[in-house]
């Protein structure tokens, strides 16, 4: 006899902020559907799709995603879809009708702006709201997990840091009652594969203008090359896992942009490697009891940083109970960063954050 299949439950779903990421979220959402219907019983309509420069777009139906996502990615508006007159962020959100809303829009490093407001309306709304934005998770996470938890929400996060990696699902279901002590990591994968691109003899330019042609380095790399997009991250983990507000400029913050070929050269034949080295720890006398870095270091083979290459990422978590636990991942993309918000989804329609 088969087994009787679950109630189903729908969710109308809308995405704020449409590049790489949102494309490949509405990917995944379209390879998980019957999956999602059978096993869990839940399904989607797509109601709102809002871009910064391409247009917003809202149909209460619920959109033709293939057909969309074709048309979009050959240059036609997504005002082309809408139902509504659509003119902002703002009054897309308040217009579009979903109950939950994927936020994927660009990081302000220095006050999380206007994302913040963003994931404020629409928890006011009725939505649980997921992002994939640091500012937000820097700048607003107790102030959007009270408002979430007031109204039986979620707010979550998990594609801020290390794209789908479970770093806070490990901390918050992982590790109950443990308390964080330190981080260490390499947290920016466009740093990783220039000072890589530069061991085999690319000259730093060289090295961005790959990073840029491949789609991981922004037309002005100077986030990542001065270490405010690592900065950001190690204070989103300090907010999070250790409970303590901090922001960026908090950071003791160097970036990469005063290392040489002949300095990458000279270290990789002393046996080491150049890596930005993310690093926060507890420390009595610090401000606010943390110390955080982002500095570059030369690396030697025992350490586990010495063979994370390219694009990949590592985080290190030291805490009271558990000493410490290592987290690598292995040349990310838009897709795993897509998959952070759809695990957030599941979590977030599963149970909502306590």
């Amino acid at each position: 006899m088969s087994p009787t299949p679950p109630p189903y439950t729908e969710f109308k779903l809308a995405l704020l902020g449409f590049g790489n990421v949102g494309q490949a979220l509405v990917e995944l959402l379209l390879e998980k559907e019957l999956t999602l219907k059978e096993e869990l019983g839940i399904t989607f309509r797509v109601v709102g799709i809002g871009s910064g420069s391409h247009g917003a777009a809202v149909d209460p139906r619920g959109f033709s995603l293939p057909e969309l996502l074709q048309d979009y990615r050959n240059g036609v508006s997504l005002n082309e879809f809408s139902k509504l007159p659509i003119s902002g962020s703002q009054e897309f959100i308040h217009s579009c009708g979903a109950n939950l809303l994927f936020e994927t829009t660009p990081v302000n490093y220095q006050t999380g702006q206007p994302a913040l407001d963003f994931l404020r309306q629409a928890l006011e709304a009725g939505m649980h709201v997921i992002t994939a934005n640091k500012g937000p998770v820097v700048h607003g996470y107790r102030e959007l997990t009270k408002a979430a938890k007031r109204r039986g929400l979620s707010f979550l996060f998990e594609s801020s840091v290390m794209d789908g990696a479970p770093v806070f699902s490990i901390a918050r279901c992982g590790m109950p009652g443990a308390k964080v002590t330190s981080l260490s990591g390499l947290l920016n994968s466009t740093t990783n594969l220039i000072l890589t691109r530069m061991e085999k003899g690319e000259t730093q330019e060289e090295a961005i203008a790959y990073a840029q042609s491949i789609g991981i380095a922004e037309t002005d790399p100077s986030g990542d090359i001065d270490g405010w997009d690592a900065a950001v991250k190690v204070a989103a983990l300090v907010t999070v896992l250790m409970d303590i507000p901090y922001t960026p400029d908090q950071v003791n913050r160097t970036g990469i942009r005063a290392l040489t070929p002949d300095l990458i050269q000279e270290a990789k034949e002393n046996g080491q490697r150049w890596k930005l080295v993310c690093t926060a720890h507890r420390e009595d006398s610090a401000p606010q009891g943390i110390f955080a870095s982002v500095q570059p270091q030369k690396i030697s083979p025992e350490s586990h940083f010495f063979n994370v290459s390219g694009t990949s990422a590592i985080l290190e978590i030291e805490s009271d109970v558990l000493g410490k636990l290592s987290l690598i991942e292995e040349n990310p993309s838009p897709r795993t960063t897509a998959y952070g918000l759809l695990a957030d989804f599941l979590n977030a329609v599963d149970h909502p954050q306590p």
